[in-house]
């Protein structure tokens, strides 16, 4: 395997893993409510838990929701038009997607920056922690995108939908 499929596939297995750290935070923390609920004892900190590692979930799983094309997409259209028009639709739409992304990575860097004076009223958790999900996810978004980008425009992919190695 060349290097740049090894940081590929060490990217995917980071994000990966970053989604499934913070859904299994999720899964903890709504037990700990729902069982708290049940014996009249519910910590009051488990709903502001939840709502960070749903941030975290979706900050990690976007940029492979958008790699496997699973991010929602209206391709009727486009997917009908006549010979090479797709596959110049998906590269501009990747194109559109990680010139977005990057372009809102310094705002997003400053909000994340604000948060530094700010905590959180039931985990008191600093803020910037909880705004680094906004700039991780279009840090990932970014990222994928450009991975897309290049893996189009070498011929290694078409930019459709990705199975993964375990379907």
């Amino acid at each position: 395997m060349h290097r740049v499929e090894r940081l590929i596939h060490l990217i995917i297995f980071l994000a990966r893993l970053g989604a499934g750290l913070a859904f299994g935070l999720l899964m903890a923390s709504v037990l700990i409510q729902v069982v708290g609920r049940l014996t009249g004892n519910a910590p009051v900190w488990t709903e502001e838990l939840t709502r960070f590692a749903l941030l975290y979930l979706i900050a990690f799983g976007s940029g492979l929701a958008f790699r496997s094309g699973d991010l929602v997409n209206v391709d009727v259209i486009c997917e009908s038009l006549p010979g090479r028009l797709p596959s110049f639709l998906r590269l501009l739409s990747a194109i559109a997607t990680a010139g977005l992304a990057l372009t809102l990575l310094a705002p997003a860097w400053r909000y994340v920056s604000i948060g530094r004076m700010q905590t959180s009223p039931a985990v008191g958790l600093r803020m910037d922690f909880v705004h680094f999900s906004v700039w991780l996810m279009l840090a990932g978004l970014a990222l994928f995108g450009v991975l897309r980008i290049l893996g189009m425009l070498s011929g290694a992919e078409d930019g459709t939908l990705q199975k993964s190695e375990e379907e």
